[in-house]
């Protein structure tokens, strides 16, 4: 059972705040819901700017670590553990989960309806950023959250050789020591809770859309009995996966995963609105070069029309619970890439594959509501989003097999968000556990079951709209946290850099000193064979 890995301590402490977190809300959802939504907006007043500056600034910080010296400080020694797609795929799959085949195809009607800067609804110019916003809330700000944390964990492990992945290890070079102590306790309590939140909100968005396809294909009356089923039949997929482990159960499910992704936006931009898309992409990719600043930092103070708070707000709230999960689980299977790889991996590769989803069916369904194929907007409003995206799909050609591939994609995305963080989860709550050595098997499928068990209580409390709020709030704790990550890293490898760049040539020298070795080896065996062959040829003649 591998007991002595497990950090009671740590779990016992998250299992506590689990109870406290859903019994509440499971006894009375209206006041605990009401209660979090106070909290919100108090942080939304008072530290909405200041999520939008940390933004801003790390993404910042991502750049001048890429391009500067120190973007060539390779993290731990030996080639790649997975292939770069393999790599690109899990952390896309983890990170993402299945809120981008939700939101991909449907943000886009919110803005349109709702647009910023005071612009007229369903006009010209609203449907210019409609098509843009998406693509900012999901792009380089988004994934330069989830990038950071990453960073100063694989530091803390591959190059100062501490075994942990925590982020109490990551902040070790400011907090020292205490960083085993009450401190660092106290900051892996918080990411834990964070995250809890921050997968709540994507079951909360993954499982109605789910049911809503069910509802569709096989005319299943849409009840808590259907939404129930669904995370079940979730949790007995992933806990097989969880059981297989990394590299068997999630690296092939990420894949696989990622190719029908791909193959359905491949069919999509090729007998749908070809025209349509890369024309509107391409006035996308203007607009938000051209307001990226403005985007970053708008609060419409004056206006007061919410728009930030109940959109780039949530978002980077949203992105800020995930982030120190993405980044432990980022850092867990970068060993033997340099730090400005696994930058530009995780902020180009993560932006372009947010993108491809806005671009071909956020913009396919824009489409449909502007030529009149698809009332997208009416559907929207009077049956809710689930339907409206079940609506914009059936209107493609074999649109009832788009349809279906577009489900199972969701659920495997879903179903691998789960997976990554019960993993991420387990790794956290552990103890004495080897560099390469996985948490025990038992343990992953243990988080994975709780994970799930959290949202079956809360949507009999029909407290799931309170998850999501919560979410929100767990992000506040987390953006200092991973501020002091990042001074914790910068200080560390000021003092490193050198010894660590003197190392690298060392090891670089020594390997082309091996192969130099094995030349003359080889030759002096070819030419024995020769000779062998020569010499048999005129004993025969």
């Amino acid at each position: 059972m591998r007991g002595n890995t497990i950090d009671k301590q740590i779990l016992s402490i998250a299992l506590a705040l689990v109870a406290l977190l859903t019994v509440p809300i499971l006894i009375n959802p209206k006041k605990g819901t009401a209660f979090l939504n106070t909290v919100l907006n108090t942080i939304t007043i008072n530290f909405g700017p200041l999520y939008l500056w940390a933004c801003l600034g790390i993404f910042g910080f991502l750049l001048w670590i890429a391009f500067g010296k120190y973007g060539k400080v390779k993290l731990g020694s030996g080639k790649p553990e997975f292939s770069t797609f393999s790599w690109l795929a899990l952390i896309f799959t983890a990170g993402i989960g299945s809120g981008i085949m939700y939101w991909g195809i449907i943000e886009w009607a919110y803005y349109y309806s709702s647009p910023p800067y005071g612009l007229d609804p369903l006009s010209v110019e609203a449907a210019s950023f409609a098509s843009t916003y998406g693509m900012f809330h999901w792009g380089f700000s988004a994934w330069a959250i989830y990038c950071v944390p990453s960073i100063p964990i694989a530091y803390a492990v591959y190059i100062k050789k501490h075994t942990s992945f925590r982020l109490s290890t990551a902040c070790r070079g400011i907090i020292g020591d205490r960083a085993d102590g009450l401190v660092g306790k106290i900051i892996d309590i918080c990411f834990m809770f964070g995250l809890i939140g921050g997968i709540g909100t994507s079951l909360a968005l993954g499982t109605p859309l789910l049911a809503e396809g069910i509802h569709h294909l096989f005319g299943v009356e849409k009840t808590l009995t259907l939404n129930l089923g669904i995370v079940v039949s979730l949790m007995v997929f992933f806990s097989i996966c969880l059981y297989f482990g990394l590299k068997k159960g999630l690296k092939l499910l990420s894949d696989w995963n990622l190719y029908l992704y791909m193959a359905i936006a491949v069919f999509i931009f090729i007998f749908g609105p070809t025209a349509f898309i890369v024309a509107s992409f391409s006035e996308s990719v203007g607009v938000l070069f051209q307001n990226f600043f403005r985007m970053s930092l708008y609060t419409d103070p004056v206006g007061k029309s919410g728009f930030s708070e109940s959109w780039t707000l949530f978002y980077w709230g949203w992105w800020f619970s995930y982030a120190p999960f993405t980044g432990m689980f980022a850092a867990r299977i970068s060993k033997g890439r340099t730090i400005k790889s696994l930058i530009v991996g995780q902020l180009v590769g993560g932006t372009l594959g947010c993108w491809l989803a806005f671009a071909i069916f956020g913009n396919t369904s824009m489409f449909f509501e502007m030529t009149g194929l698809v009332p997208v907007l009416d559907i929207l409003q009077n049956e809710g989003a689930p339907a409206a995206i079940l609506a914009s799909l059936n209107a493609l050609p074999l649109g009832g097999i788009v349809l279906v591939l577009y489900l199972l994609v969701a659920a495997i995305f879903l179903a691998t968000t789960v997976n990554s963080a019960a993993y991420t989860l387990s790794d956290v709550a552990s103890q004495n556990l080897q560099a390469d050595e996985e948490p025990a098997r038992w343990y992953r499928v243990f988080w994975g079951i709780l994970l799930t068990s959290i949202s079956i209580v809360l949507m009999y409390g029909d407290g799931l709209e309170a998850l999501q709020t919560l979410s929100i709030i767990t992000a506040l704790p987390l953006v200092f946290i991973m501020l002091l990550m990042i001074a914790s890293f910068v200080k560390w490898i000021r003092i490193d850099y050198d010894t660590i760049i003197r190392e690298q040539e060392n090891a670089v020298t020594d390997s082309s000193h091996s192969e130099e070795e094995q030349v003359p080896v080889e030759k002096k065996r070819k030419r024995s064979d020769k000779a062998s062959i020569l010499s048999k040829t005129r004993f025969e003649n």
